[in-house]
């Protein structure tokens, strides 16, 4: 199998043809997702709660992520991977530049970021210095105690206006992907109808080009509360793999997420 590429995914979109991503922390799922047909993966600082056990994404370092990535990689060499830069750790345009070389070294193909506009720059110094970054808007999760909790995002015409113009400010700055979590499916129409770039969605409903699950969420064995727009693949086949490929056509026909796993 040929390597995923950006382009691919941009031909994806121009196409309609929309696509299912997840996170991986580890080389043996990152096989198992890659071997059913997951072509995007992120190691994602989720991990801090995942496979850590801590109530935030904050304590991850950039360690972590780098040590993940690399197992990640070795498990699905030909999968375009997404590596989230942690928390404070792109606090200037240089360190984000010095991180994301760590993590470029580690195996990743992109970093992902968390913030709007006031990212414009340090977006644009790392895609100058060959250095492909997917952002994230919407419901940020190192952000959780300026938000007083995991909040849906975006409600209200003067919230997703500026949603919208945090979007088209980060694209302009270079970004080749977009993630938007947590925001009503009015509002992720109108950012991913108005972007160029590929919008992988979470909790934004079935109208971006493609998804994203935390692997726990999509095997049902997350902690905790239970996101409504987590959806248990594996209850309903009962086989790991019959659960990864299950997500896959459901995503792919539109069918996930569903009213249910969606914000109006």
């Amino acid at each position: 199998m040929k390597p995923t590429t950006i382009t691919q995914l941009r031909q994806w979109k121009a196409s309609g043809h929309k696509f299912a991503t997840l996170t991986a922390y580890d080389f043996s799922f990152a096989r198992l997702f890659a071997d059913e047909g997951i072509q995007v993966l992120l190691v994602g600082d989720s991990l801090g709660m995942t496979v850590q056990g801590h109530e935030s994404t904050l304590p991850v370092t950039l360690d972590d992520i780098a040590y993940h990535t690399a197992a990640v990689r070795r498990g699905a060499p030909q999968s375009l991977l997404l590596a989230d830069l942690p928390f404070m750790s792109y606090a200037t345009p240089e360190q984000a530049c010095i991180s994301s070389a760590q993590l470029m070294r580690a195996g990743a193909n992109m970093v992902k970021l968390e913030g709007g506009a006031w990212l414009a720059e340090t977006v644009r110094t790392l895609t100058e210095r060959a250095v492909p970054v997917c952002g994230h808007i919407g419901l940020t999760p190192q952000s959780v105690n300026i938000f007083g909790g995991y909040k849906i995002q975006g409600r209200g015409d003067e919230a997703a206006d500026r949603l919208l113009a945090d979007a088209l400010a980060i694209e302009a700055a270079g970004a080749q992907l977009m993630v938007l979590e947590c925001v009503p499916v009015a509002v992720a129409q109108r950012i991913t109808q108005a972007l160029t770039i590929p919008v992988i969605g979470i909790g934004a409903g079935n109208v971006t080009d493609g998804q994203i699950l935390v692997m726990h969420d999509a095997f049902g064995i997350t902690g905790g509360h239970i996101p409504k727009f987590a959806k248990n693949f594996l209850a309903e086949t009962g086989d790991a793999r019959a659960a990864i490929r299950q997500y896959i056509a459901e995503v792919e026909g539109g069918l996930y997420p569903g009213a249910e796993h969606s914000f109006q």
